[in-house]
């Protein structure tokens, strides 16, 4: 499990002070765990202290045994990676031993199969900033199965994700050259940004990221087109 949230206490000089309001109560329950304490604290302008203290709060009661649910089963998946065992068992209201024993059964529970567009697109989304071993747990994946995968994407771990020196993929990206920009400006606004990263052998990221720098846009036919197939993402998800 990452510690990255065991931050020292900080003294926040012009922080919010006084009574939570109810809409930071429910801010604090979306992203507490997921991000940094400190960072928590900036977004809601609070001391760090005052985070931790109501996340105590908020997170109290009676603490949980026997079978896990599959709601709680998700919601470890969650923090898998971001949060530290401290503050999963804080959340979840389970034991660090109820937790670890968990983690050890989904680590057994990995198998190949086909790709459901619903994994495909948690995927997507986590890549970047998780281990690998931890996309294991959560996909429920061989990790050989994962990188496959992410590679047939054109899928990259974040910059941030590699100065922390974690997991693979910190391999870092050559220059742009003239020739790569030229092409990349002609397919922008009307082809597919995997497809434009694998004719160039880049990580989409990497693609969307030059492009946001060059000022370039989707073409509206193109957009009209993601959003087409957006939808139909959305139906099979609900088919399913």
């Amino acid at each position: 499990m990452s510690t990255q949230n065991s931050i020292p206490p900080q003294q926040g000089n012009g922080r919010r002070k006084g009574p939570w309001s109810q809409s930071e109560i429910e801010r604090l329950k979306r992203s507490f765990g997921l991000k940094t304490d400190a960072l928590l604290a900036r977004e809601l302008n609070r001391s760090v202290e005052s985070v931790r203290r109501m996340a105590k709060r908020v997170f109290s009661g009676e603490a949980k045994t026997g079978p896990w649910s599959a709601r709680e089963v998700q919601a470890l998946k969650n923090y898998i990676g971001v949060a530290s065992l401290e503050t999963v068992s804080l959340i979840l209201r389970r034991s660090a031993t109820e937790i670890h024993r968990k983690v050890e059964e989904l680590q057994g529970l990995a198998t190949s199969g086909p790709w459901v567009s619903e994994d495909i697109q948690v995927l997507k989304r986590l890549y970047g900033t998780r281990a690998n071993q931890d996309l294991v747990l959560i996909l429920g994946r061989p990790e050989s199965d994962i990188v496959e995968k992410a590679t047939e994407l054109c899928l990259a771990k974040d910059k941030g994700y590699r100065r922390r020196g974690g997991g693979n993929g910190t391999t870092r990206m050559p220059r742009w050259s003239e020739k790569e920009i030229e092409l990349l400006r002609n397919l922008y606004p009307t082809t597919p940004n995997l497809e434009i990263a694998q004719n160039l052998n880049r990580s989409v990221k990497s693609v969307v990221s030059k492009a946001h720098d060059l000022k370039l846009k989707k073409s509206q036919e193109r957009l009209q087109s993601m959003g087409r197939e957006n939808v139909s993402l959305r139906y099979e998800k609900q088919a399913e």
